[in-house]
């Protein structure tokens, strides 16, 4: 996390009002976090800082690209993100995250690093079930897929196909009833 250095935020010395923060993240920035669901990626993240006499409110904006792999056919593709994340930021006896859209900071805090924030905000964009477009549209041809097709669970017999032992069961209720 040494390595995040450019995402501290020096708030003290900041006056009241709007500041903005850009930040390109590539693998390098997940890598601080031992994460390793991405081939390779390009976002652009824009933090808009509002500082006001009590509090601050932050809106984080990111734009861009991954390349994940395919949950069904685990061919490579670019998932776009595009994502904001909200967040007020008020000071009190101690560090508190317990509520995802108020972050309670101690008094004696001078400073703010907002990787983490950057780094949950873009994970959370991802899908959770990510598809190939191609094979959204059908138009994706590959051995996973041909796979898929060969052992897909063919249509359930019709009523002439029926197993003659419901026929005995739906009997044995009929002569039941009489």
């Amino acid at each position: 996390m040494k390595d995040l250095k450019q995402f501290n935020i020096p708030f003290v010395g900041l006056k009241e009002g709007i500041h903005l923060f850009d930040y390109t993240i590539d693998n390098k920035f997940f890598e601080a976090f031992n994460y390793d669901e991405f081939n390779s990626s390009s976002i652009k993240v824009s933090l808009k800082f509002v500082k006001k006499s009590t509090l601050f409110e932050l809106l984080f904006s990111a734009t861009g690209t991954v390349e994940v792999p395919c949950d069904i056919t685990n061919e490579l593709y670019y998932q776009e993100i595009e994502t904001e994340m909200p967040l007020v930021i008020k000071f009190g006896p101690e560090y508190n995250d317990d509520n995802e859209e108020i972050l309670i900071l101690p008094h004696e805090a001078f400073q703010l690093n907002v990787s983490q924030l950057v780094y949950e905000s873009i994970v959370l964009a991802i899908p959770s079930k990510r598809i190939h477009p191609k094979v959204l549209d059908g138009t994706m041809e590959s051995e996973a897929l041909k796979k898929l097709r060969e052992l897909e669970v063919k249509e359930e017999k019709t009523a002439e196909e029926a197993d003659p032992r419901w026929d005995k069961l739906k009997s044995l209720i009929t002569e039941k009833k009489t």
